[in-house]
């Protein structure tokens, strides 16, 4: 891996835009976190606080959702946590004074920006990692995914397949680094049917989706005038919200995840699915850069740069 030791934010960077579903303005402000925090979620004028993990979903009906017995936090939590993860954050802290994640424009890409506003700061721990041992899949309905062993680093292999013609039927792969991300995924916009839009404006959803946030089709065309970022952009963002959505692993991890017709439900389903079988997964460390290793270690114990583990699954 690129980064040997963990890293968080030099300084504080904020955003401000319009939750996709209230409508309502909406400010999120991205910061640094200590070794090992993770991604933390606090409410702005709260003593509410909450670390970004899979346990702590509560929903994936229209986007992933966090929260604990006292309701939701946070929703649309996938494009911010896709765009740390996606650029190489272990830890950071992600204040908000509403419910939601702005949607901005619908992309990744304004908090990358926000992430090069703030700088990276390089920490003194060595990076962990979750390194997916064997195949876990799950199905749900006609979609179907997958986490697999994969030898270095993360990949995400995404194929789509819409009854509606202009989308039709699509799929991208990335090999996760902060470059491949910035160049290929982090502008790729969220996408609807025309229909779909007014059918969630009537179930009071969706209330902020606009051309300027969404990239929208009939059945015969694009509605956007300015067009596609990329020629298969929906394929890119259904690969940008599953490195949001398993970036709830709480650590980044190391295999490939596959998905077909997928989406938040399967991806959150997969990723429980390898969370509970104890013996499909380890936590790794990776090599001090400054230790040389040696003969011994070089034949036994090393996995591409990677210490084997002192410790058992801890992750929750």
């Amino acid at each position: 891996m690129k980064f040997s030791r963990q890293t968080t934010l030099r300084s504080q960077a904020t955003v401000t835009g319009v939750g996709v579903h209230s409508g309502l303005p909406v400010s999120l402000t991205i910061g640094p976190a200590s070794i090992d925090a993770g991604f933390i979620f606090v409410r702005a004028g709260s003593d509410r606080e909450m670390q970004a993990t899979a346990k702590s979903v509560i929903s994936t009906e229209f986007a992933t959702v966090l929260g604990d017995r006292d309701g939701p936090l946070v929703s649309t939590a996938e494009h911010v946590l896709a765009a740390l993860r996606g650029m190489g954050i272990d830890n950071a802290t992600i204040e908000i004074d509403g419910p939601e994640v702005p949607i901005m424009d619908g992309s990744a890409a304004p908090f990358v920006a926000a992430i090069d506003q703030a700088g990276i700061l390089t920490q003194s721990a060595p990076r962990r990692f979750i390194q997916v041992l064997r195949r876990v899949q799950v199905s749900l309905g006609d979609a179907f995914g997958e986490l697999r062993p994969h030898a270095s680093g993360f990949r995400a292999e995404v194929e789509i397949d819409f009854a509606n013609p202009v989308i039709g039927q699509q799929h991208f792969t990335l090999d996760l680094t902060p470059e491949n991300f910035r160049r290929d995924i982090c502008r790729a916009r969220t996408f609807g049917c025309v229909n779909d839009v007014a059918r969630l404006w009537s179930a009071g959803f969706a209330l902020g989706a606009s051309l300027e946030n969404s990239v929208v089709f009939d059945e015969e065309r694009l509605l956007n005038t300015e067009g596609l970022r990329y020629a298969d952009e929906c394929a890119r963002h259904k690969v940008l919200d599953v490195v949001g959505d398993l970036a709830l692993a709480g650590l980044p991890l190391l295999g490939a995840y596959r998905s077909v017709r997928g989406g938040h439900k399967l991806n959150h389903a997969v990723l429980t699915a390898l969370m509970t079988d104890r013996g499909a997964w380890r936590v790794v460390e990776s090599e001090p850069a400054q230790r040389p290793r040696s003969r011994t270690e070089a034949r036994s114990g090393m996995i591409g740069g990677m210490v084997a583990p002192a410790y058992g699954p801890d992750v929750s």
